[in-house]
C-alpha cells in the first residue's frame, strides 16, 4: 500500500448525499417508531371512509421522530391517488404561525385560496369551511405549545365536519394549559414518543450513514461513540450533527476514514449546534437572545430586568415562554439550580459536554 493511498484526493468526497445527516431530512422509513405510526394511522382511518377521525395530543421530549412520523405519514398519503383524493392535509408550524390569524392565513396558504385581502379571520373561516369541507381533513400542528392563542382549534372542531387534528409538543402537560371548552370539543387521545435509547439511536445513525457517506469510511465502534455522547445529551439531533462535522473534519484531513480523533474534535463544537436558524426568530426574540449574550449567566430574573430597562415591553410570563423557546431551539442553555430555592441560570452557548 502506498503512502498516499489512505488520502483522499483532492476531487474525492466522503459524502455521498450530506443532506442525510440534516435533521429535517426524510428518510423511506422511521425506524423505531412503529407503534406511533399504526396508532396514527388508526386515527385517521375513518376518515376514508367519510367518518369523523379522531384527535391526538402527540408528546415527547425534542428530537424523537415526532415530526418526522407524521411527515412520513403525509408524504405516504399524498403519493397514494386512492387517499389524495379524499383527503386535505394541511402542516402548521406554531413557531411561525402562533396567532388564530397567522394560522387561518397559513390554511388559506395551504389550500391555494389567495384572496385574503380585506377579509377578516371570521370571513377567511367561512370560505375555508366551504373549501375544506369538500372532503375529510388531516390538521397538524406542530409546536403547538408555540401558539399564543388557540382559538383556530375550537373553530376548526365547530366547522370542519370530517378532520382529524394533531397537535404536537414537548410537554404533556401543555393540553392542562389549554381551554376547557377546547379540551371537551377536541377530547384528545395522547401518545407518547419516549427518548431513543442508546442502541436505538445507534441504529438510527447507522441507517443515515449507508445514506450519507461513501461505503466502509467509518466503523461501527466510532458511531458507536457517536451514538453514546447523543444518548447522554438526549437528542438524536446532536448524532447527526456530530456524525456530519467528523466527517467535514476527515475530509478537512484528507482522510478516507472517520476516526475517532474526529469525532473527538467534533464534540468540541457541539457549542455551535443550534435546531433553528436565527433568521426563524422573530424580532422580540432576537433582542432577547442579544440581551443574553450581553450578560451570559444571569439569573432569569435579573436578565428581565435588563430586558426593561432596554425598552422590552413583554410580561415576565411572555419573557420566560421566549427564554424557553431559544433554549429549544439550542440558542441558549438554561441551568437550573436549587440553592436557596429554584433558580434559573440563561447562558449564551449550550454548557460544556
Amino acid at each position: 500500500m502506498g503512502i498516499y493511498d489512505d488520502m483522499l484526493k483532492h476531487n474525492e468526497s466522503l459524502f455521498r448525499n450530506e443532506y442525510a445527516l440534516d435533521y429535517s431530512f426524510l428518510p423511506k422509513a422511521i425506524p423505531y417508531r412503529e407503534s406511533q405510526q399504526k396508532f396514527i394511522a388508526s386515527c385517521i382511518k375513518p376518515l376514508i371512509n367519510d367518518h369523523n377521525g379522531r384527535n391526538v395530543l402527540i408528546h415527547g421530549p425534542p428530537g424523537v421522530g415526532k415530526t418526522a412520523a407524521l411527515r412520513h405519514l403525509v408524504k405516504e398519503l399524498n403519493e397514494s391517488d386512492e387517499f389524495s383524493d379524499k383527503l386535505s392535509i394541511i402542516f402548521v408550524n406554531c413557531w411561525h404561525k402562533n396567532t388564530t390569524y397567522k394560522v387561518v392565513l397559513d390554511l388559506c396558504d395551504e389550500i391555494g385560496y389567495a384572496f385574503v385581502q380585506n377579509k377578516n379571520t371570521e370571513d377567511l373561516i367561512k370560505i375555508l369551511a366551504q373549501i375544506i369541507n369538500k372532503k375529510s381533513a388531516i390538521f397538524i400542528f406542530d409546536e403547538i405549545d408555540k401558539a399564543e392563542d388557540t382559538d383556530f382549534l375550537y373553530i376548526l372542531s365547530e366547522q370542519i365536519y370530517r378532520k382529524s387534528i394533531f397537535l404536537v409538543t414537548n410537554y404533556k402537560s401543555w393540553m392542562l394549559e389549554l381551554d376547557d371548552r377546547i379540551r371537551s370539543r377536541l377530547m384528545l387521545e395522547q401518545i407518547e414518543f419516549p427518548q431513543y435509547t442508546k442502541e436505538e439511536m445507534f441504529g438510527i445513525l447507522k441507517q443515515r450513514v449507508e445514506l450519507a457517506l461513501q461505503e466502509n469510511c467509518i466503523n461501527d465502534n466510532v458511531i458507536g461513540s457517536i451514538a453514546l455522547k447523543a444518548s447522554e445529551l438526549k437528542d438524536i439531533r446532536i448524532g447527526l450533527f456530530l456524525l456530519r462535522e467528523s466527517a467535514l473534519i476527515a475530509e478537512e484531513k484528507a482522510s478516507r476514514q472517520i476516526k475517532q480523533e474526529h469525532v473527538d474534535i467534533a464534540i468540541t463544537k457541539i457549542n455551535q449546534f443550534t435546531i433553528k436558524n436565527t433568521d426563524e426568530l422573530d424580532e422580540e426574540a432576537k433582542n432577547i437572545l442579544k440581551i443574553i449574550k450581553d450578560n451570559s449567566g444571569k439569573k432569569i430574573g435579573d436578565l428581565f430586568k435588563v430586558y426593561e430597562k432596554a425598552g422590552g415591553k413583554s410580561s415576565y410570563k411572555t419573557f420566560q415562554r421566549k427564554i424557553n423557546k431559544l433554549d429549544e431551539g439550542k440558542f441558549i442553555s438554561l441551568e437550573r439550580t436549587y440553592a436557596g430555592g429554584n433558580t434559573t441560570i440563561v447562558n449564551k452557548k449550550l454548557t460544556e459536554y
